[in-house]
């Protein structure tokens, strides 16, 4: 005898419906457009009744829809930002400002990190945004290889770039890298030294190169000896081994460094070496990291305004989205900041 089984019968069980503006409006006692002009954010509605509406959407669970917003006004309150590196001090500062000054103007960051400055990276980055529905995009760049012509950034919404020497049609805001050269240089030549040295930056970086021909520029304005710069990659182990080699040189009393990093690996070599930082040799950092002050000893340097450039960079970007851009270019000033590693060259 065979049994047959019984068939059971699924129960299907209907979407669970998202609750509309129009539930909202009934839930509250309201109309529609009442609802409408609450999610907005519009002044017009009165308080109570506000309070109300927020009340009825609160007990629905209804979330106002984003995107069609957006789409209503034309705008998504969202930024793009693309950057070439991550582990740079600079960059993480600059990026920290970017999405607090974003943050301040009611907009959201999208950050799209890349290994290699290359038109598919680039174009890659612009085609992933695009599908965010960002409405502006934020270019960090310190590839000094962006000068050449094949790499073009994509055309079709606002775009702000940072930290490059390439001719763009549009708004590039950097550190005064040249003046704060200068100033590193104009402040160890006036101490009494006869020439300075430089531990330079990675030859690929815009930074560095804006840094070497400065320091170069003004040894030569001052009709002091231009030594070989030594090339480094901003890292302590870069600087230190350029530390090791300056240690042996007698006649270098006075280096400055592409950045923090670099000076720290320096002053290790030279204590190594047994020369004392600045009784024997003054050394002079940039950036102004916040643990400059705590090297041994504590070090001169040059302190960029890296909340400056991400501010401007956001409110030129605005600006722009918001259909009034200003200048094309922007150079915030950088300042001396001198501590106890330099001096006078020893008598």
């Amino acid at each position: 005898m065979t049994m047959v089984a019984s068939p059971q019968r699924i129960e299907a069980t209907a979407p669970r419906r998202e609750p509309s503006i129009l539930d909202v409006a009934r839930e509250a006692g309201v109309s529609a457009q009442t609802v409408s002009r609450v999610a907005t954010g519009k002044d017009v509605v009165r308080a109570a009744t506000r309070e109300r509406v927020v009340e009825a959407m609160r007990r629905l669970g209804y979330r106002p829809n984003g995107a069609a917003r957006a789409l209503k006004a034309g705008r998504y309150r969202s930024i793009g930002v693309i950057m070439f590196s991550l582990s740079t001090y600079g960059n993480m500062r600059t990026l920290e400002a970017i999405a607090a000054e974003a943050t301040a103007a009611g907009y959201s960051i999208t950050l799209i990190p890349l290994d290699a400055a290359t038109q598919g990276s680039v174009s890659g980055a612009f085609a992933r945004l695009s599908e965010e529905s960002v409405d502006g995009i934020v270019i960090i760049i310190e590839a000094h290889r962006l000068n050449e012509s094949e790499l073009v950034i994509p055309s079709g919404m606002p775009v702000v770039v940072l930290d490059s020497s390439a001719e763009y049609d549009l708004p590039v805001i950097d550190t005064d890298q040249a003046q704060g050269a200068r100033l590193a240089t104009e402040h160890l030549l006036g101490l009494g030294h006869r020439t300075v040295w430089h531990v330079a930056g990675p030859e690929e970086s815009f930074s560095a190169h804006r840094r070497r021909d400065s320091w170069e520029s003004t040894l030569r304005a001052h009709g002091a000896p231009v030594p070989e710069p030594i090339i480094g990659d901003w890292s302590a182990e870069s600087g230190r081994a350029a530390g090791e080699i300056l240690a042996r040189i007698p006649e270098a009393t006075a280096v400055f460094a592409a950045n923090d990093q670099t000076a720290l690996g320096v002053v290790h070599a030279l204590h190594a070496a047994g020369r004392s930082v600045p009784g024997d040799v003054s050394v002079v950092g940039f950036d102004d990291m916040p643990e400059a002050a705590s090297f041994w000893p504590a070090l001169t340097t040059i302190r960029q305004h890296f909340d400056r450039v991400g501010a401007a960079a956001l409110q030129a970007l605005v600006a722009s989205i918001e259909g009034s851009p200003g200048e094309r270019a922007d150079l915030v000033p950088t300042e001396l900041i001198v501590r106890e590693s330099s001096a006078p060259p020893a008598a």
